[in-house]
């Protein structure tokens, strides 16, 4: 018995060591997020304190031995090896620990820690360092980011003092490396392309570690993860993508001071999100609202808008890490729920649902992280008991309905959850008027949902008795009375009396096609808007009263809401929103691209910019007034887009060879030229005007002379030599060299007027560019992180003071570096926004803003530099 209560003794104090050490942990993580911006300062200073120490220290040791040291052996660091070894189990418990959070904190593996929802914040939610190049990322959750001070430059200490210091930190190196160590962005990892691979005696945190970090490498050479250098005598460096060694020259001015492991601090100014351009109509529902604060809601990738029309300005809500999917406004006004589908990494990316208060913008809680497996497709609030729960419906295989307790406790209670239907779901809404009476409507089905006092589900399918069932029930409302109003996807309206599953009342054909929304008027009346882009005025007798039509080439009618007064807000299927009423024709306010979105060019003198995409849309858009000059389509896919130098032209790359001159003020097609057969990728101009580079898939660069005539180019002939399709061009400053990238990340150099290759290094590796389009360069060596792929970074740019560098990736994100990133260990801000693949970042003539493309989001975004 003593044995067992001694046993039970024991595991009990391991219980509670282990919730203490739990508990540790998370402060420990609380912390680092929340001091996440003065870490990366203090880590850029330390760096220069060690860098500084080393040098004094080599100078130092020089003077007094008389002897050059080796790789690895100096007095200190013996020393420190030899202290090193009565700590080195203390040590690694430590780095076992800092690894621990670490994995948990980004989501390799299962932690007990932020799994569970009374202990995660909302706000450590939205606040996660992201890890690229072995760099921390500030990663923006508002519009409105603070830079952090830039770090003071520590003075120089005196001889004796830089001695002292020295050795007392290489005594202690133990301990504070393996903080270091923890966060992987100083410490190269054995078995990479340069990995360095320390001695099994050898300490890892000993003098060496910390010599590396300062800079001081031997003369063996200097490595990193992904960038090589073997002898600090050599011309070039390799980097390293997708395993393919790429050597990059050095610029002769860097020669004697380049440093591999020197960290470069991310700018001191940061990008704000100025304007979000586009709406989600396509494929989603019931996502365009009027707020008593004079704005309208809606979403468009990762962005939830919140535009006010007579002002003309926005305000976002950016808590989002991926497509925003579904939209609800509580019955007070005030609050707003909306839900994404999974995202790329990390919990945080996982579907879920933000209630956030659309005054303040801030998020109010976290709904479902973890708990559902498909996109949030449509959201509703209860309305006969003020909005105290929240349904949901996953759009996952079994397209799950969960009910949510919403405002319980941090993360929601999950009152239940059923599945809903085998088919697709399009609507869920609360009856305004019974209390726990739910309404799903979709394929082949409509839904009548009791939910009893206990917590369950009680269902009843709608019966169309004699009445023909549609395939899909496409659109629902109420009417005063609490009866149920239905459109279907045959043109037709039906009318649900209230408490009752079946149909009192059928109105056959009132569309020609889908019933795609039905908007309750505050008179009530109704407002139907459908596939046919027909818009009809009913009163509350269900009689037409007055009809719209919606222009073709905007879409059908996706949404129809009631705006201020008689004025109504319609959504598209276009991506387009448009205003006006039944006296008036309707206007639009919002445009957009429809597919995949390729292409984007800036105006060189004035604030305008043209894209082109999938949808064989090329428009030119106002920055200034956020609005679209014209479009047109071209009958083809646009893959690239430039404007000509002196703005009067626009040429656009297709399939098949083709590219295309448009007029940039009538936007007349005024000629079209072939070259091969494969689509055009890039298109550039040099910077003084009288040359063309048309980068295609066939491998080749194609250099054409412009002539007086804007819209003329004679062709001076090809250049061959990539062996993969050309990705990236930019011009010399001097408009002497062209210098290529293609998609196997080759770097080339081009004499365009006899289109030959430059092979001599010495010729071209000094030369100033006039673009960074490329992404593959010496200025660009610090935007790669070790672990992305090739294909991973897809554009970047440059602003014309050569400040900042810009770089956007497959993962929706906008980082912004210091100009130039030549150094592997280079910081940078994250701006999230997007929800695909960015295809295109090109700053303005300003060089204040910065445009994004999306690809798959078919938005733009435009940027301030703050």
């Amino acid at each position: 018995m003593d044995v067992s209560n001694g046993s039970k003794e024991w595991q009990e104090m391991l219980e509670t060591e282990k919730a203490g050490l739990v508990e540790r942990v998370y402060d420990l993580e609380r912390q680092v997020l929340e001091h996440k911006d003065e870490i990366v300062c203090l880590k850029s200073t330390l760096a220069d304190v060690l860098r500084r120490l080393a040098t004094i220290d080599n100078s130092y040791e020089n003077s007094t031995s008389g002897s050059g040291r080796g790789g690895t052996g100096t007095p200190a660091a013996g020393s420190a090896g030899g202290g090193s070894g009565g700590h080195h189990t203390v040590s690694d418990n430590v780095s076992a620990i800092n690894s621990t959070v670490d994995e948990k904190r980004f989501g390799r593996v299962p932690s007990r820690v932020t799994s569970s929802p009374s202990r995660v914040k909302t706000n450590l939610a939205q606040k996660a360092i992201h890890y690229s190049n072995g760099s921390l990322h500030s990663d923006s959750m508002s519009s409105h980011s603070i830079s952090p001070a830039p770090s003071p430059s520590p003075r120089q200490p005196n001889a004796s003092a830089v001695a002292n210091s020295h050795h007392a930190l290489l005594a202690s190196s133990g301990g504070m490396g393996k903080r270091w160590s923890s966060t992987g962005d100083f410490i190269s990892t054995p078995g990479s392309p340069s990995g360095t691979g320390s001695s099994g005696s050898m300490s890892r945190f000993s003098a060496k570690s910390l010599l590396n970090l300062s800079g001081n490498s031997s003369r063996q050479g200097q490595t990193h993860p992904y960038v090589q250098r073997k002898n600090e005598d050599d011309e070039y460096v390799k980097l390293y993508i997708s395993g393919r060694p790429i050597v990059i020259h050095l610029p002769e001015a860097q020669l004697s001071t380049y440093e591999l492991t020197k960290v470069q601090p991310a700018p001191n100014r940061r990008l704000r999100l100025d304007w979000a351009y586009g709406y989600r109509g396509k494929d989603c529902r019931s996502n365009l609202y009027q707020l008593p604060t004079g704005e309208m809601v809606y979403f468009v990738a990762a962005v939830v808008i919140l535009y006010n029309m007579d002002e003309h300005t926005q305000r976002h809500y950016l808590g989002h890490t991926d497509d925003v999917k579904s939209l609800a406004v509580h019955p007070n006004k005030l609050l707003v729920a909306s839900g994404q589908c999974g995202g790329h990494e990390g919990r945080d990316s996982l579907p879920h649902i933000l209630i956030w208060n659309s005054v303040s913008l801030a998020t109010l809680n976290m709904i479902g992280c973890g708990e559902f497996t498909g996109s949030i497709n449509c959201l509703s609030f209860s309305r006969a008991d003020s909005g105290s729960i929240l349904a949901a419906i996953d759009d996952s295989p079994d397209k799950i309905i969960s009910i949510w307790d919403w405002q319980k406790k941090e993360g929601g209670r999950k009152i239940t959850e059923t599945k809903c239907s085998v088919d697709t779901v399009v609507a869920v809404e609360f009856h305004p008027l019974d209390k726990g009476q739910i309404i799903t409507i979709g394929k082949n089905h409509i839904a009548f949902w009791s939910l009893d006092q206990n917590g369950m589900l009680y269902k009843r399918m709608g019966v169309f008795e004699s009445f023909e069932k549609p395939k899909y029930v496409t659109a629902i409302s109420f009417t005063q009375m609490g009866d149920v109003v239905t459109g279907d996807s045959s043109g037709n309206l039906a009318v649900w009396k209230r408490g009752t599953n079946v149909i009192s009342r059928f109105l056959k054909k009132v569309h020609e096609g889908p019933v795609f929304s039905i908007c309750a008027l505050r008179n009530g009346g109704f407002v139907t808007g459908g596939k046919d882009g027909l818009l009809l005025l009913f009163d509350d007798a269900l009689h037409i009263k007055a009809e719209q039509i919606v222009e073709a080439h905007f879409g059908a009618v996706r949404v129809v809401a009631e705006g201020k007064g008689s004025q109504l807000l319609i959504g598209t299927t276009k991506n387009c929103i448009l205003s006006g009423d039944f006296t008036l024709s309707l206007v639009p306010i919002v445009m957009g691209h429809t597919d995949i979105l390729w292409s984007l060019a800036t105006h060189p003198q004035v604030a305008q910019f043209v894209t082109g995409g999938r949808d064989r849309l090329l428009q030119l858009w106002d920055s200034l007034s956020h609005s679209v000059v014209w479009s047109k389509d071209i009958g083809e896919p646009i893959h690239a887009v430039q404007i000509a130098n002196a703005g009067d032209v626009i040429v656009a790359g297709g399939v098949g060879g083709r590219w295309s001159v448009f007029d940039i003020v009538t936007r007349e097609l005024l000629a079209t030229y072939t070259d091969g057969q494969e689509v055009i990728q890039c298109m550039q101009f040099s910077p003084d005007g009288n040359l063309l580079a048309v980068g295609s898939k066939d491998n080749c660069i194609y250099i054409y002379q412009c002539t007086k005539v804007a819209h003329r180019f004679s062709k001076i002939g090809k250049c061959t030599g990539h062996s993969s399709f050309i990705s990236h061009l930019d011009w010399s400053k001097d408009s002497q060299v062209l210098r290529s990238n293609s998609g196997d990340y080759e770097i080339l150099y081009w004499n365009p007027t006899l289109c030959r290759q430059i092979t001599s290094q010495s010729t071209v590796k000094n030369l100033e560019w006039a673009t960074q389009n490329c992404s593959v360069s010496f200025e660009t060596i610090g935007i790669w992180p070790e672990n992305f792929d090739g294909t991973d970074i897809n554009s970047v740019c440059k602003d014309g003071e050569e400040q900042f560098l810009v770089c956007a990736d497959d993962f929706g994100k906008i980082r912004l570096f210091s100009f130039p990133a030549s150094q592997p260990k280079s910081l940078s801000h994250s701006y999230r926004g997007h929800s695909s693949h960015v295809t295109a970042v090109q700053f303005m003539h300003d060089g204040v803003r910065l445009l994004s493309a999306g690809g798959m989001d078919t938005s733009v975004l435009q940027w301030r530099v703050v």
